[in-house]
This record gives C-alpha cells, structure tokens and sequence, in this order.
C-alpha cells in the first residue's frame, strides 16, 4: 500500500506522514455501483482515494437523487470531512463509479494529524475549498445552464475522472445523476450526437468533444 501511497499522495505529504496513513489506514476495494456511504450513516473514517472514482450524491427525500460532485484519485470528500469532524451523519450518498480502491483513515488520526503535520492541514483546507467550488459550480449548471448543456458537462466531467472518453453507463443512470428523465436525456443524447460532440454505441458513449 506504501507504494500507492506514494504514487498518489507523495507530492502533498512528507514520508513520516505517508507511513503512518499507510499503518492507520484501512484499505477497501468497492465494485462499480457499490455504496461507499449511504446518507444517515455516522462517519468514523475520511476517504483517500487511491483509483477509480467516486460520485457523491445528495436524495430529496423522495428517492430522487441529485449528483453534486466527483471524486478522483488523489481526492477527498469535504462533506465527510464535516460529518467525521463534527460527529454527524451523512447528508450524501458516495457511489462508487468504476471499481475503486480506497484507505480509510480513522477519524481520531485525522484530528491528530492536523496539528501534527503542515501538509495534512493543508489538503484538507484545500480539499474544502475545491469541493464548495464545485458544489457551486453544480449549483450554476442547474440555474443557468440549459439541460444539453448540463448533459455534455456531466459527460465531459465523467470521462476527466475515469481517464476514459468510453462511457460504460445507461440512459436511464445519466437521468438518475441530473435529476430528470430518460426520455429527456436519450432525446438530448442523440441532439449531442448530431452536433458531433459524442457518440452513441449500443452499450457505452463515447465522448468526442472534451
């Protein structure tokens, strides 16, 4: 685990900090799909993604979720970092997107490091800082932003975290993810293919305008 350690945290901690995550920390694998957190829950770890990706989602209550952010290797969520910190419960859901691999650091080292280590202080801040600017940025798409144009930046959003323009997803996910319908997306889907922007295929799209 050390060696993925270094490969994704070695330019943001120094190496004392870099073994003691890798003797604390729990390493987890999570299928494509699977639920990482599922809103209500206590928090009682902080997430470093080592591969794969992460969506975290936000329910209305209704059974209707709405997708607020991604996560990518090298990430941390900033709402888990709330609910570890303050003792609450979730208010996302964290889905794994692709097969991802994760360590989970026990809420107790994170407070310990953040006096401890300059570095570990610093990702969290900035950790807060990326995800609010992105939340926002969710929050722009939805009130200025036409649906196709939602569409392409959640498809182009997409293929950027997976490292991937071949999108292995169905009408009906996409509809899940933007909080609308699949009739509304397949109809914009094959608008977008017509300007040349994606691809449909029977089983994946492929993103050509990123």
């Amino acid at each position: 685990m050390i060696t993925e350690l270094k490969e994704n945290y070695g330019y943001l901690f120094e190496d004392e900090l870099l073994q003691e995550i890798n003797e604390a920390g729990m390493l987890k694998f999570y299928e494509d799909g699977s639920r990482i957190i599922e809103i209500g829950d206590y928090i009682k770890f902080m997430p470093l993604l080592l591969s794969g990706a992460v969506k975290i989602m936000r329910d209305d209550g209704d059974g209707d979720e709405l997708l607020l952010y991604f996560l990518e290797r090298g990430d941390t969520c900033a709402m888990t970092l709330t609910c570890c910190l303050g003792n609450k419960k979730s208010e996302i859901r964290a889905v794994a997107e692709g097969d991802t691999e994760l360590i989970m650091i026990p809420i107790e080292k994170m407070e310990e490091w953040m006096t401890k280590y300059h570095s570990w202080r610093s990702f969290v801040l900035n950790s807060y800082h990326h995800r609010l600017d992105e939340m926002l940025e969710t929050i722009d798409s939805l009130v200025f932003l036409r649906m196709d144009e939602r569409l392409l930046k959640y498809l182009r959003d997409k293929a950027k975290v997976l490292g991937n323009d071949l999108l292995n997803t169905t009408h009906q996910q996409i509809a899940y993810d933007l909080h609308t319908s699949r009739v509304v997306v397949s109809r914009l889907l094959k608008s977008l293919e017509k300007k040349g922007q994606i691809k449909l295929h029977r089983n994946y799209i492929s993103v050509l305008d990123l």
